[in-house]
């Protein structure tokens, strides 16, 4: 019996939709009918339950989140922060959820870094970053959330510590930090300046293509279209052939043709259809314009970030102390003779303000 003012209304669009539209309750996805011989891995019901991430690994999961937290130390040491809490709390909120439903077994902490790469990466112990210039270059929410959910899946399957652990079989583990693969070990070591081989900077392609199953699986665990991820990488490949940030982030861990059909069969074989997805919400697009409002106002990066490398219109303000002297192009005031080869600012000699 249901209780008083409870109504079916809310459970379905109707009747016969009841068993496969559910509406979600306490935050969780309804379950679909999946093949019952599917084995844990590639059944979506199962999420959480499975033992993804488990074999040969060293490291413990405390001693993961250790390393991680080092790590993130390293990063933030050296890079920029977003620190506006409404970009914050709304990317935390989406990162969050994917975990949910997830198999990692490692809280996250998720903040947004100021860069113009189009790139996230989670660091082992969960510590995941977004660029800010991600959020700028996905075209719908199921799009940010697809490639979270990537990175988040590298992190349930364990795969930078596993890559460690082989490294010290195969003793030539020297810096830890070079044997985390793809975009991660690409943006630690641009953001800490570290020189870093390339050939240690990519996860092995079966990792990759792990990642790429399991993101798949989280991201329809938790509502969005999986193929939005799909369109997001076919997207980074077009892009790649202009040499530009997207090439440079991803190109350590390539989404190629091959990687995109397997993507597609997988969401083909194992993710049923559903009536509705989430594609994209509004709060996504008002997001994602109050970071180009920041950007437009150089409140993001300044000079570090969009600005460097323009040319600048530094203003002067004339003093008293103007005799005599010329404008530098900085803006600030000193002798002609101080450094003839600079281009110095030639004052009227009718002006008044020249002479006593």
């Amino acid at each position: 019996m249901k209780a008083a003012g409870e109504s079916d209304a809310a459970a379905a669009p109707d009747a016969k939709d009841a068993a496969s539209v559910q509406p979600p309750a306490g935050g969780e996805q309804p379950k679909h009918t999946v093949p019952s011989n599917l084995p844990p891995k590639y059944n979506v019901d199962l999420i959480g339950q499975r033992d993804i991430g488990t074999g040969l690994d060293f490291y413990s999961l405390d001693r993961e989140v250790v390393l991680g937290k080092q790590l993130s130390q390293e990063v933030e040491a050296s890079a920029r922060l977003v620190t506006d809490p409404v970009i914050d709390e709304y990317v935390n909120r989406i990162g969050q959820n994917l975990v949910r439903h997830s198999d990692a077994r490692v809280p996250f902490t998720i903040k947004v870094l100021d860069n113009q790469e189009v790139n996230a990466f989670a660091l082992p112990g969960g510590f995941f970053y977004v660029d800010s210039g991600l959020i700028l270059a996905a075209d719908n929410e199921a799009e940010l959330a697809g490639v979270m959910a990537h990175e988040i899946a590298h992190v349930a399957a364990r795969h930078a510590t596993k890559n460690m652990t082989r490294a010290q079989i195969w003793n030539i583990a020297a810096v830890p930090l070079i044997f985390i693969g793809g975009p991660v070990a690409y943006a630690i070591s641009e953001v800490a300046g570290l020189a870093v081989p390339l050939g240690f900077l990519k996860f092995s392609r079966d990792a990759e293509r792990e990642a790429d199953l399991l993101g798949l699986e989280y991201d329809y665990a938790t509502g969005y279209d999986p193929q939005a991820f799909v369109q997001f990488f076919e997207k980074l490949n077009v892009e790649k052939k202009k040499q530009n940030m997207i090439a440079k982030a991803f190109a350590t861990h390539p989404m190629n043709v091959e990687r995109i059909e397997a993507a597609q069969d997988e969401i083909r074989k194992y993710l049923p259809d559903r009536p509705e997805y989430v594609v994209d919400t509004s709060e996504f697009e008002n997001i994602k314009a109050r970071l180009w409002s920041f950007e437009n106002g150089r409140r993001l990066g300044g000079a570090k970030g969009d600005a460097a490398g323009r040319p600048v219109l530094l203003k002067r303000t004339a003093t008293a102390s103007d005799s005599g002297a010329s404008s530098s192009s900085d803006g600030s005031s000193s002798p002609n003779n101080d450094d003839p080869g600079r281009p110095t600012l030639k004052r009227n000699p009718s002006s008044s303000s020249d002479f006593q």
